[in-house]
């Protein structure tokens, strides 16, 4: 994630930047509904997956390191490590908005030690494809991406997704569409659901200065002003019934917009609570300590988070 204007003005918890501009625009996007951005896109089934595992060059637990892989005529950059335990999860982590996979290394590196864990840069990010010019990419989009990804690296083991921001937003909406795959969930300060509606009504029109910046880049990029040309719409929280989900939100993340900090607050917070409702066995915990980059500044307990839902996930009945 590019930080140029929120570390400057410590703007909102999800930031994109215009490649080259230097100008960090809010990677937060939730932007204006359209019928289908918001939802889970319920492709790949059990079926799908098996043909498309048994056509692969190589499964997720025939490598270590970084390769490409081809999706739908996509060159992907992926990333895995650690070794494949019967009856445990593949974890998939996914980096937040403007960020590459080497922004989830460390944790990828701990995790490993224990578990089966890959990595991959979303079309747009890191090492993989750019999305086609002057075109818009859906959650529908993101979600069949991900699940060429995991066709390829997980083929019929069971997954658990571990989301940074706009990566944690995009698990969210995947996982209810995909329960046959999906056994676990972690969102660290996840992009909340309805980032665009909150921001207009936290952040007044008639506002100046840095409130403005980060009011007009939180929705800039929601329009898909962002590295992926992403469009995210906003919308409820879809049910994934059962599964473990563990919700960790920043400590504190606006202080240098103190007119409306504390209104900005509450917002991110309510949209963690929403999230909530993904799951009956979903928790919410804050990250004493940290601000958006939760994984970095509390790799302790990103790393608790994500080895308790895998642990979970694999003795699920």
């Amino acid at each position: 994630m590019f930080r140029t204007l929120a570390k400057a003005t410590a703007a909102i918890a999800v930031v994109c930047t215009a490649a080259g501009a230097g100008l960090a625009l809010d990677e937060g996007q939730a932007g204006a509904a359209t019928p289908t951005a918001g939802a889970a896109t319920p492709t790949a089934g059990a079926a799908t997956r098996t043909a498309a595992s048994a056509g692969a060059a190589f499964t997720g637990s025939d490598f270590t390191g970084t390769r490409k892989i081809r999706v739908d005529g996509h060159s992907v950059n992926v990333s895995c490590a650690g070794r494949a335990h019967r009856g445990r999860p593949l974890v998939m982590l996914m980096a937040g908005g403007g960020e590459g996979l080497d922004n989830m290394a460390a944790l990828q590196k701990s995790l490993s030690r224990t578990n089966r864990v890959c990595s991959y840069d979303r079309l747009g990010e890191g090492a993989s494809d750019q999305p086609a010019a002057g075109t818009l990419q859906t959650m529908d989009d993101a979600g069949a991406l991900l699940t060429g990804v995991l066709d390829r690296l997980a083929g019929d083991r069971p997954v658990v997704l571990a989301g940074h921001s706009l990566g944690g937003y995009i698990a969210a909406r995947y996982a209810p569409g995909h329960t046959d795959r999906v056994k676990g969930l972690v969102l660290l300060d996840a992009t909340i659901p309805h980032l665009t509606r909150d921001m207009n009504r936290t952040i007044p029109a008639d506002a100046t200065g840095v409130p403005a910046q980060v009011r007009d880049g939180a929705i800039a990029a929601n329009e898909g002003q962002n590295p992926e040309q992403f469009l995210i719409a906003d919308g409820p929280v879809r049910s994934a019934g059962h599964i473990p989900v563990e919700i960790l939100k920043h400590e504190s993340q606006y202080a240098e917009v103190p007119e409306y900090g504390p209104a900005l607050e509450k917002m991110w917070a309510d949209g963690q609570r929403e999230w909530q409702r993904i799951s009956t066995r979903s928790s919410l915990t804050t990250a004493k300590g940290s601000g958006h980059y939760i994984h970095t500044d509390r790799p302790d307990l990103a790393l608790k988070a994500v080895q308790k839902v895998a642990h979970r996930a694999a003795h699920q009945h």
